[in-house]
């Protein structure tokens, strides 16, 4: 690990962009030019104490997840997210049929959905990138970031919905589970994921076996949010080309009360990612 490459590597990284760029608001006069640290560190997940640390040369060697998560956060190009993992003296990622690193522009249109939560993430799942207003609608993705695992073994994901929705959401996450490691036999994520679900979930090895297919696409979703309630949105799912990644936007109709609602969770997804200072 070149501990002091990485750190000048991180900083003029975080220079070059603008609050603009990752979808955050400028607000007061910036003394210096660039995203602040605790900005880099809310987008990639990480307390702004560690991400100090690495940017002045005496962190611990990141993991490759946090290493994936600072690329997305800084915009990195695929060539810039290969020097990175370098620098951290981590082979970068090998070139797999879902692509796990998003394109700089796909993230430049997910930061001005400014009023529609959305979310990029692989076919099988994997949350890749989101913005302020997708964490505030269905939590900040974490240490688990697959939502059809989250949803067969996680109770909390499931209270997001309503409980008459449980039976068709689980039998879409498996019905397109089934499409994507059928097209894709020799990538090894889908497969593992299905392999791990159909041990950990009865449910999920009966709807498996059920050989139901289905692609995601376009429906309306109702969320039960702990905070604002019942939202009735629409769920459209937009293809990256050659990467099968989904990007999924989430919107709701005009003068409705979900449509007020949103705006309400827009306020707080706001307020969760400004940064606080002294």
């Amino acid at each position: 690990m070149n501990r002091a490459e990485l750190a000048d590597f991180l900083r003029r990284s975080r220079a070059r962009l603008e609050p603009s760029d990752v979808g955050l608001a400028a607000g007061a006069r910036r003394r210096t030019p660039g995203l602040r640290r605790e900005e880099v560190a809310a987008l990639a997940g990480m307390s702004v104490d560690y991400y100090t640390r690495l940017e002045q040369s005496r962190g611990p060697r990141p993991s490759r997840q946090m290493l994936g998560a600072l690329a997305r956060a800084l915009r990195l190009t695929g060539d810039e997210r290969n020097h990175l993992f370098h620098l951290a003296g981590e082979e970068p990622p090998r070139a797999e049929s879902a692509a796990t690193h998003v394109r700089p522009g796909l993230l430049l249109i997910l930061d001005r959905l400014h009023d529609a939560p959305a979310q990029v993430m692989t076919d099988y799942g994997d949350v890749l990138a989101q913005n302020a207003m997708a964490a505030a609608l269905v939590g900040e993705a974490g240490t688990e970031r697959n939502v059809v695992r989250r949803f067969f073994t996680d109770p909390r994901a499931r209270a997001l919905f309503p409980p008459e929705d449980h039976a068709e959401h689980a039998r879409a996450h498996v019905a397109n589970l089934r499409a994507v490691t059928a097209a894709r036999p020799n990538d090894p994520a889908p497969t593992a994921l299905v392999s791990e679900l159909r041990a950990a979930s009865e449910e999920f090895a009966a709807l498996w076996d059920s050989h139901e297919v289905a692609v995601r696409r376009a429906s309306t979703k109702r969320f039960q949010h702990p905070t604002v309630g019942l939202l009735d949105l629409d769920c459209e799912i937009l293809l990256a080309s050659g990467d099968n990644q989904l990007l999924i936007v989430h919107t709701a109709r005009p003068g409705t009360a979900t449509h007020e609602r949103l705006q309400l969770l827009r306020v707080l997804g706001l307020q969760n990612m400004t940064p606080t200072h002294p």
